[in-house]
Protein backbone atom coordinates (compact mmCIF):
# COMPACT_ATOMS: atom_id res chain seq x y z
CA UNK A 1 0.00 0.00 0.00
CA UNK A 2 2.85 2.33 0.75
CA UNK A 3 4.37 1.87 -2.70
CA UNK A 4 1.14 2.74 -4.52
CA UNK A 5 0.58 6.16 -2.77
CA UNK A 6 3.91 7.77 -3.67
CA UNK A 7 3.12 8.74 -7.29
CA UNK A 8 -0.15 10.30 -6.22
CA UNK A 9 1.56 12.62 -3.77
CA UNK A 10 4.13 13.67 -6.38
CA UNK A 11 1.44 14.57 -8.90
CA UNK A 12 -0.42 16.73 -6.34
CA UNK A 13 2.73 18.66 -5.53
CA UNK A 14 3.40 19.16 -9.17
CA UNK A 15 -0.07 20.55 -9.87
CA UNK A 16 0.16 22.78 -6.84
CA UNK A 17 3.48 24.17 -8.05
CA UNK A 18 2.08 24.75 -11.53
CA UNK A 19 -0.96 26.59 -10.22
CA UNK A 20 1.20 28.68 -7.94
CA UNK A 21 3.51 29.57 -10.82
CA UNK A 22 0.57 30.48 -13.04
CA UNK A 23 -0.85 32.72 -10.32
CA UNK A 24 2.49 34.44 -9.87
CA UNK A 25 2.81 34.93 -13.64
CA UNK A 26 -0.71 36.31 -13.86
CA UNK A 27 0.00 38.67 -11.03
CA UNK A 28 3.19 39.89 -12.68
CA UNK A 29 1.37 40.42 -15.99
CA UNK A 30 -1.48 42.22 -14.27
CA UNK A 31 0.90 44.39 -12.29
CA UNK A 32 2.81 45.36 -15.44
CA UNK A 33 -0.30 46.21 -17.42
CA UNK A 34 -1.76 48.17 -14.52
CA UNK A 35 1.48 50.10 -14.04
CA UNK A 36 1.71 50.95 -17.72
CA UNK A 37 -1.92 52.08 -17.80
CA UNK A 38 -1.36 54.28 -14.78
CA UNK A 39 1.81 55.80 -16.24
CA UNK A 40 0.10 56.43 -19.58
CA UNK A 41 -2.74 58.21 -17.84
CA UNK A 42 -0.31 60.28 -15.79
CA UNK A 43 1.63 61.22 -18.93
CA UNK A 44 -1.58 62.13 -20.71
CA UNK A 45 -2.75 64.29 -17.80
CA UNK A 46 0.66 65.93 -17.61
CA UNK A 47 0.70 66.62 -21.34
CA UNK A 48 -2.78 68.11 -21.17
CA UNK A 49 -1.74 70.23 -18.20
CA UNK A 50 1.35 71.49 -20.03
CA UNK A 51 -0.62 72.16 -23.22
CA UNK A 52 -2.87 74.64 -21.41
CA UNK A 53 -1.16 78.01 -21.88
CA UNK A 54 -0.89 80.56 -19.13
CA UNK A 55 -1.96 84.05 -20.19
CA UNK A 56 -2.21 87.47 -18.59
CA UNK A 57 -5.54 89.24 -18.94
CA UNK A 58 -6.37 92.93 -18.65
CA UNK A 59 -9.57 94.93 -18.66
CA UNK A 60 -10.13 97.40 -21.56
CA UNK A 61 -9.84 101.00 -20.45
CA UNK A 62 -12.45 103.63 -21.44
CA UNK A 63 -11.08 106.10 -23.97
CA UNK A 64 -10.37 109.69 -23.00
CA UNK A 65 -13.37 112.02 -22.92
CA UNK A 66 -11.32 114.65 -24.78
CA UNK A 67 -8.95 112.71 -27.05
CA UNK A 68 -5.93 114.45 -28.53
CA UNK A 69 -4.31 114.18 -31.93
CA UNK A 70 -0.52 114.54 -32.10
CA UNK A 71 1.03 115.45 -35.45
CA UNK A 72 4.47 116.62 -36.60
CA UNK A 73 4.67 120.25 -37.71
CA UNK A 74 7.10 122.59 -39.42
CA UNK A 75 7.91 126.06 -38.06
CA UNK A 76 8.36 128.95 -40.48
CA UNK A 77 8.85 132.68 -40.04
CA UNK A 78 5.66 134.72 -40.31
CA UNK A 79 7.29 136.87 -43.02
CA UNK A 80 10.33 135.79 -44.99
CA UNK A 81 11.89 137.87 -47.77
CA UNK A 82 14.79 136.68 -49.92
CA UNK A 83 16.52 139.83 -51.21
CA UNK A 84 17.89 139.73 -54.77
CA UNK A 85 20.04 142.20 -56.71
CA UNK A 86 18.13 144.45 -59.11
CA UNK A 87 21.29 145.70 -60.86
CA UNK A 88 24.68 144.27 -61.78
CA UNK A 89 27.97 145.32 -60.30
CA UNK A 90 30.42 144.48 -57.51
CA UNK A 91 29.56 144.33 -53.82
CA UNK A 92 31.12 147.40 -52.26
CA UNK A 93 30.28 146.61 -48.62
CA UNK A 94 27.78 144.78 -46.41
CA UNK A 95 26.47 146.09 -43.09
CA UNK A 96 24.58 143.18 -41.46
CA UNK A 97 25.58 139.57 -40.88
CA UNK A 98 23.41 136.54 -40.04
CA UNK A 99 21.56 136.82 -36.74
CA UNK A 100 21.56 140.62 -36.83
CA UNK A 101 18.24 142.31 -35.96
CA UNK A 102 17.37 144.97 -38.54
CA UNK A 103 14.73 147.66 -38.95
CA UNK A 104 12.68 148.44 -42.04
CA UNK A 105 14.77 150.58 -44.43
CA UNK A 106 18.07 149.78 -42.71
CA UNK A 107 21.04 149.56 -45.09
CA UNK A 108 22.25 145.99 -45.61
CA UNK A 109 24.78 146.36 -48.44
CA UNK A 110 26.00 148.66 -51.24
CA UNK A 111 26.78 147.68 -54.83
CA UNK A 112 29.40 149.49 -56.91
CA UNK A 113 27.91 150.07 -60.41
CA UNK A 114 30.46 151.64 -62.81
CA UNK A 115 28.51 150.59 -65.93
CA UNK A 116 25.29 152.09 -64.61
CA UNK A 117 27.08 155.32 -63.67
CA UNK A 118 28.16 155.73 -67.30
CA UNK A 119 24.64 155.01 -68.48
CA UNK A 120 23.38 157.82 -66.24
CA UNK A 121 25.92 160.25 -67.73
CA UNK A 122 24.95 159.17 -71.24
CA UNK A 123 21.24 159.55 -70.51
CA UNK A 124 21.77 163.04 -69.07
CA UNK A 125 23.83 164.07 -72.13
CA UNK A 126 21.09 162.83 -74.45
CA UNK A 127 18.55 164.77 -72.39
CA UNK A 128 20.62 167.95 -72.70
CA UNK A 129 20.87 167.46 -76.48
CA UNK A 130 17.14 166.92 -76.89
CA UNK A 131 16.39 169.92 -74.68
CA UNK A 132 18.65 172.10 -76.84
CA UNK A 133 16.96 170.87 -80.02
CA UNK A 134 13.56 171.49 -78.48
CA UNK A 135 14.55 175.05 -77.46
CA UNK A 136 15.79 175.81 -80.98
CA UNK A 137 12.60 174.36 -82.46
CA UNK A 138 10.52 176.48 -80.08
CA UNK A 139 12.32 179.73 -81.11
CA UNK A 140 11.94 178.84 -84.76
CA UNK A 141 8.23 178.23 -84.35
CA UNK A 142 7.76 181.57 -82.58
CA UNK A 143 9.58 183.44 -85.41
CA UNK A 144 7.48 181.76 -88.04
CA UNK A 145 4.34 182.65 -86.12
CA UNK A 146 5.40 186.33 -86.10
CA UNK A 147 6.12 186.21 -89.82
CA UNK A 148 2.70 184.72 -90.43
CA UNK A 149 1.16 187.90 -89.01
CA UNK A 150 2.74 189.84 -91.90
CA UNK A 151 1.73 187.15 -94.43
CA UNK A 152 5.43 186.53 -95.15
CA UNK A 153 5.07 182.76 -94.65
CA UNK A 154 2.19 180.41 -95.22
CA UNK A 155 0.07 178.81 -92.52
CA UNK A 156 1.22 175.37 -93.68
CA UNK A 157 4.84 176.26 -92.96
CA UNK A 158 3.95 177.55 -89.51
CA UNK A 159 2.05 174.36 -88.70
CA UNK A 160 5.06 172.29 -89.79
CA UNK A 161 7.31 174.22 -87.40
CA UNK A 162 4.81 173.79 -84.56
CA UNK A 163 4.62 170.03 -85.33
CA UNK A 164 8.40 169.80 -85.24
CA UNK A 165 8.37 171.58 -81.85
CA UNK A 166 5.92 169.02 -80.41
CA UNK A 167 8.05 166.16 -81.74
CA UNK A 168 11.17 167.64 -80.14
CA UNK A 169 9.31 168.14 -76.87
CA UNK A 170 8.21 164.47 -76.96
CA UNK A 171 11.84 163.43 -77.45
CA UNK A 172 12.75 165.55 -74.42
CA UNK A 173 10.10 163.77 -72.35
CA UNK A 174 11.42 160.38 -73.45
CA UNK A 175 14.98 161.38 -72.60
CA UNK A 176 13.84 162.66 -69.20
CA UNK A 177 12.05 159.34 -68.55
CA UNK A 178 15.22 157.46 -69.49
CA UNK A 179 17.25 159.54 -67.03
CA UNK A 180 14.67 158.86 -64.30
CA UNK A 181 14.80 155.13 -65.10
CA UNK A 182 18.58 154.79 -64.77
CA UNK A 183 18.57 156.97 -61.66
CA UNK A 184 15.89 154.71 -60.15
CA UNK A 185 18.09 151.72 -60.95
CA UNK A 186 20.94 153.47 -59.22
CA UNK A 187 18.86 153.57 -56.05
CA UNK A 188 18.91 149.76 -56.05
CA UNK A 189 22.64 149.89 -55.41
CA UNK A 190 21.62 150.39 -51.78
CA UNK A 191 20.09 147.17 -50.47
CA UNK A 192 17.80 147.82 -47.51
CA UNK A 193 15.63 145.68 -45.21
CA UNK A 194 11.97 145.50 -46.30
CA UNK A 195 10.64 145.09 -42.72
CA UNK A 196 11.73 144.61 -39.14
CA UNK A 197 13.31 141.22 -38.65
CA UNK A 198 16.50 139.20 -38.42
CA UNK A 199 19.07 138.38 -41.10
CA UNK A 200 18.82 134.59 -41.42
CA UNK A 201 21.09 134.22 -44.49
CA UNK A 202 23.92 136.14 -46.18
CA UNK A 203 25.19 134.69 -49.46
CA UNK A 204 27.66 137.31 -50.65
CA UNK A 205 30.83 139.14 -49.65
CA UNK A 206 32.86 142.22 -50.52
CA UNK A 207 34.12 142.21 -54.10
CA UNK A 208 31.73 139.54 -55.30
CA UNK A 209 30.31 139.97 -58.81
CA UNK A 210 26.61 140.71 -58.49
CA UNK A 211 24.20 139.82 -61.27
CA UNK A 212 20.52 140.57 -61.55
CA UNK A 213 18.87 137.75 -59.55
CA UNK A 214 15.47 136.20 -59.13
CA UNK A 215 16.05 132.45 -59.00
CA UNK A 216 16.59 130.27 -55.95
CA UNK A 217 20.16 130.38 -54.69
CA UNK A 218 20.96 133.85 -56.04
CA UNK A 219 19.55 135.84 -53.10
CA UNK A 220 22.03 138.11 -51.32
CA UNK A 221 20.23 138.18 -47.96
CA UNK A 222 17.19 136.59 -46.33
CA UNK A 223 15.26 138.69 -43.81
CA UNK A 224 12.79 136.87 -41.54
CA UNK A 225 10.24 138.25 -39.12
CA UNK A 226 10.44 135.84 -36.15
CA UNK A 227 8.31 137.81 -33.69
CA UNK A 228 5.45 135.73 -35.01
CA UNK A 229 5.68 132.27 -36.52
CA UNK A 230 3.65 130.03 -38.78
CA UNK A 231 3.20 126.30 -38.14
CA UNK A 232 2.33 123.99 -40.99
CA UNK A 233 0.72 120.62 -40.20
CA UNK A 234 -0.57 117.91 -42.55
CA UNK A 235 -3.95 116.94 -41.10
CA UNK A 236 -5.22 113.43 -42.03
CA UNK A 237 -8.48 113.42 -43.97
CA UNK A 238 -10.31 111.55 -41.19
CA UNK A 239 -9.90 114.52 -38.83
CA UNK A 240 -10.54 117.40 -41.25
CA UNK A 241 -14.12 117.92 -40.03
CA UNK A 242 -12.96 118.15 -36.38
CA UNK A 243 -10.44 120.98 -36.82
CA UNK A 244 -11.86 124.42 -37.56
CA UNK A 245 -10.40 127.88 -38.09
CA UNK A 246 -9.62 129.52 -34.75
CA UNK A 247 -9.02 126.23 -32.91
CA UNK A 248 -6.28 126.28 -30.26
CA UNK A 249 -3.41 123.77 -30.37
CA UNK A 250 -0.41 123.10 -28.15
CA UNK A 251 3.04 122.30 -29.44
CA UNK A 252 6.50 121.46 -28.15
CA UNK A 253 9.97 121.71 -29.67
CA UNK A 254 13.02 119.49 -29.05
CA UNK A 255 15.25 122.35 -27.92
CA UNK A 256 12.88 123.28 -25.04
CA UNK A 257 11.92 120.00 -23.34
CA UNK A 258 9.03 120.25 -20.91
CA UNK A 259 7.86 123.62 -22.24
CA UNK A 260 4.53 123.95 -24.07
CA UNK A 261 3.59 126.71 -26.52
CA UNK A 262 0.18 127.81 -27.81
CA UNK A 263 -0.78 128.18 -31.48
CA UNK A 264 -4.01 129.11 -33.22
CA UNK A 265 -5.38 127.66 -36.45
CA UNK A 266 -5.21 130.50 -38.95
CA UNK A 267 -6.42 128.84 -42.13
CA UNK A 268 -6.84 125.48 -43.89
CA UNK A 269 -5.97 124.78 -47.51
CA UNK A 270 -9.47 123.28 -48.15
CA UNK A 271 -7.95 120.62 -50.41
CA UNK A 272 -6.73 117.06 -49.81
CA UNK A 273 -3.29 116.20 -51.17
CA UNK A 274 -3.49 113.17 -53.42
CA UNK A 275 0.00 112.09 -52.41
CA UNK A 276 -0.39 112.15 -48.62
CA UNK A 277 -4.17 112.04 -48.16
CA UNK A 278 -4.00 115.03 -45.81
CA UNK A 279 -4.92 118.72 -45.71
CA UNK A 280 -2.37 121.45 -45.03
CA UNK A 281 -3.22 123.49 -41.92
CA UNK A 282 -1.56 126.80 -41.07
CA UNK A 283 -1.30 127.95 -37.46
CA UNK A 284 0.19 131.14 -36.00
CA UNK A 285 2.12 131.51 -32.76
CA UNK A 286 3.68 134.44 -30.91
CA UNK A 287 7.46 134.44 -30.48
CA UNK A 288 8.20 137.74 -28.80
CA UNK A 289 11.08 136.22 -26.83
CA UNK A 290 12.65 134.74 -29.96
CA UNK A 291 13.13 131.30 -28.40
CA UNK A 292 11.42 129.44 -31.25
CA UNK A 293 13.56 128.84 -34.33
CA UNK A 294 12.13 129.07 -37.88
CA UNK A 295 12.62 125.99 -40.00
CA UNK A 296 12.53 123.65 -37.00
CA UNK A 297 10.38 120.66 -36.07
CA UNK A 298 7.43 120.83 -33.66
CA UNK A 299 5.09 118.26 -32.16
CA UNK A 300 1.59 119.76 -32.45
CA UNK A 301 -1.28 118.45 -30.30
CA UNK A 302 -4.95 119.10 -31.13
CA UNK A 303 -7.80 118.48 -28.70
CA UNK A 304 -10.56 116.74 -30.64
CA UNK A 305 -14.14 117.74 -29.80
CA UNK A 306 -16.80 115.31 -28.62
CA UNK A 307 -16.85 112.46 -26.10
CA UNK A 308 -15.53 109.10 -27.23
CA UNK A 309 -17.39 105.92 -26.24
CA UNK A 310 -14.66 103.52 -27.33
CA UNK A 311 -12.38 101.29 -25.28
CA UNK A 312 -8.59 101.32 -25.32
CA UNK A 313 -6.22 98.34 -25.30
CA UNK A 314 -2.45 98.09 -25.75
CA UNK A 315 -1.23 97.39 -29.31
CA UNK A 316 0.16 94.02 -28.14
CA UNK A 317 -3.42 92.75 -27.67
CA UNK A 318 -4.24 93.00 -31.39
CA UNK A 319 -4.12 89.93 -33.64
CA UNK A 320 -3.88 90.39 -37.41
CA UNK A 321 -5.38 87.42 -39.27
CA UNK A 322 -6.65 86.67 -42.76
CA UNK A 323 -10.17 87.35 -41.54
CA UNK A 324 -9.19 90.78 -40.24
CA UNK A 325 -8.30 92.39 -36.94
CA UNK A 326 -9.08 90.37 -33.81
CA UNK A 327 -8.73 90.62 -30.02
CA UNK A 328 -8.41 87.47 -27.88
CA UNK A 329 -10.64 87.37 -24.80
CA UNK A 330 -11.13 84.72 -22.08
CA UNK A 331 -14.60 83.38 -21.32
CA UNK A 332 -15.77 82.47 -17.76
CA UNK A 333 -14.88 78.80 -18.42
CA UNK A 334 -11.28 79.78 -19.36
CA UNK A 335 -11.74 79.34 -23.11
CA UNK A 336 -10.38 81.69 -25.76
CA UNK A 337 -12.91 83.78 -27.69
CA UNK A 338 -11.65 85.82 -30.66
CA UNK A 339 -13.60 89.03 -31.32
CA UNK A 340 -13.50 91.18 -34.45
CA UNK A 341 -12.73 94.82 -33.63
CA UNK A 342 -12.45 98.14 -35.47
CA UNK A 343 -9.72 100.67 -34.67
CA UNK A 344 -10.95 104.17 -34.05
CA UNK A 345 -7.66 105.95 -33.24
CA UNK A 346 -4.09 104.83 -32.82
CA UNK A 347 -2.17 106.75 -30.15
CA UNK A 348 1.00 104.68 -30.39
CA UNK A 349 1.11 103.34 -26.82
CA UNK A 350 -2.57 102.44 -26.92
CA UNK A 351 -5.27 101.77 -29.52
CA UNK A 352 -8.84 103.02 -29.24
CA UNK A 353 -11.40 100.52 -30.55
CA UNK A 354 -14.68 101.91 -31.85
CA UNK A 355 -16.53 98.58 -31.84
CA UNK A 356 -16.24 94.84 -31.16
CA UNK A 357 -15.26 94.92 -27.48
CA UNK A 358 -17.16 95.30 -24.22
CA UNK A 359 -15.99 96.78 -20.95
CA UNK A 360 -16.60 93.49 -19.12
CA UNK A 361 -14.34 91.45 -21.43
CA UNK A 362 -11.09 89.94 -20.15
CA UNK A 363 -8.55 90.71 -22.86
CA UNK A 364 -5.36 88.68 -23.27
CA UNK A 365 -2.58 91.25 -23.07
CA UNK A 366 -0.12 89.36 -25.34
CA UNK A 367 -1.85 86.46 -27.13
CA UNK A 368 0.46 83.46 -27.79
CA UNK A 369 1.18 82.40 -31.34
CA UNK A 370 -1.42 80.18 -32.96
CA UNK A 371 -4.17 80.91 -30.46
CA UNK A 372 -7.65 80.12 -31.77
CA UNK A 373 -11.27 79.99 -30.66
CA UNK A 374 -12.00 77.41 -27.96
CA UNK A 375 -8.42 76.95 -26.77
CA UNK A 376 -8.20 76.27 -23.04
CA UNK A 377 -5.99 78.72 -21.15
CA UNK A 378 -4.97 79.36 -17.59
CA UNK A 379 -5.06 82.90 -16.23
CA UNK A 380 -1.87 84.00 -14.53
CA UNK A 381 -2.35 85.43 -11.05
CA UNK A 382 -2.15 89.21 -10.81
CA UNK A 383 1.23 90.55 -9.75
CA UNK A 384 0.92 92.53 -6.52
CA UNK A 385 2.00 96.15 -6.70
CA UNK A 386 5.38 96.89 -5.20
CA UNK A 387 5.40 99.00 -2.09
CA UNK A 388 7.57 102.10 -2.23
Amino acid sequence: MLESSTPTVSRGLLWTALLLGAAVAAYVVYSGISSRTTNAKLLKDQAQTQSVRTVTVIAPVPANATPTLDLPGRIEAFSKAPIYARISGYLKSWKADIGTPVKAGQLLAEIDTPDLDQQILQAKAELASTQANAALSENTAKRWQSLQATNFVSSQAVEEKLGDLKAKQAIVAASQANVSRVEALKNFSRIVAPFDGVITARNTDVGALINVGGSAGTELFVVSDIKRLRLYVNLPQAYVSQIQKGAIAKFTVPESPGKTYIAKVQTLSQAISAGSGSMLVQLSAENASGTLIPGGFANVSFELPGISSGLSVPPSALIFTKAGLRVATVSPDNKVVLKAVVIGRDYGNKVELSSGLEASDSVIESPPDGVSDGDAVKIAPATPAKKP
